[in-house]
């Protein structure tokens, strides 16, 4: 199980809550920020994932924690009939809505408030699972995942992008400086929450990658279990089947 950071550690609502409403702060300047945080390259990596789902010619696609719906828009490009964004933020969905209906994708891609740890669909619903920089956040990662596990169909592919830490010198020192000592301080500076890159950095840290978090996949129990680290480490990709 990882270790349960939380964005604000005064505050007397549980992890869940605290998330909805941090992301709802800082929802309106989420995506510019996070380009510049990443350097970009979150981009390259979504595609590799878009690439993986595409593989499979799903009809359903499902994208937990879509945020922004980045990833949802881009899952348009798999010829899946189905798209389904799900997000507890209704602020970061907001944005996403006014995305897809600039890309006059409205009618393909649903977007809908809920929580990742009692999905409102029912078993064996979708031929796709993605989660990109999300399962971090889930308040139990065991729970969230069993909800993944129940709503894939058997034979679908489940796919993670995730942060994790470079192992390697010295690409390990130059994440832990980055993480720990700029970004907190570029989100202090452009985003109207102090706190919240300082817990996004904290709980990537905190959070198993992995082969620790293959090991949680097939406890749950999915199979083919798989991770690809990208750029040193920085993030990895994690793929799995039932």
């Amino acid at each position: 199980m990882s270790k349960n950071v939380t964005p604000y550690k005064d505050s007397n609502l549980n992890k869940k809550k605290q998330v909805e409403q941090m992301f709802d702060t800082i929802s309106t300047n989420y995506d510019g920020l996070n380009r510049v945080i990443s350097f970009g390259i979150d981009v390259k990596w979504r595609k590799k994932v878009i690439e993986m789902v595409s593989a499979t010619n799903p009809e359903s696609v499902l994208d937990i924690a879509t945020g922004t719906g980045d990833l949802a828009i881009s899952l348009a490009k798999t010829g899946a009939k189905r798209i389904v964004g799900l997000d507890l933020s209704e602020g970061m969905l907001a944005v996403g809505r006014e995305k897809i209906a600039d890309e006059k994708l409205t009618g393909k891609i649903e977007m809908i408030q809920g929580d990742s740890e009692a999905l409102p669909f029912e078993d064996n619903s979708f031929d796709a699972i993605t989660v990109a920089f999300g399962v971090r956040n889930f308040e139990n990662l065991e729970k969230g995942l069993s909800e993944i596990f129940r709503v894939l169909k058997k034979g679908g592919i489940f796919v993670i992008l995730e942060t994790s830490v470079p192992t390697k010198f010295p690409f390990k020192q130059g994440y832990n400086f980055y993480t720990k000592n700029l970004l907190p301080l570029i989100g202090k500076m452009f985003s109207k929450d102090k706190v919240a890159y300082s817990y996004l950095s904290e709980s990537a840290a905190a959070f198993p990658y992995g082969e620790k978090l293959n090991n949680i996949l097939r406890e749950t129990g999915f199979i083919d279990v798989r991770h690809h680290p990208q750029t040193m480490g920085v993030a990895t990709i994690y793929s799995a089947s039932k």
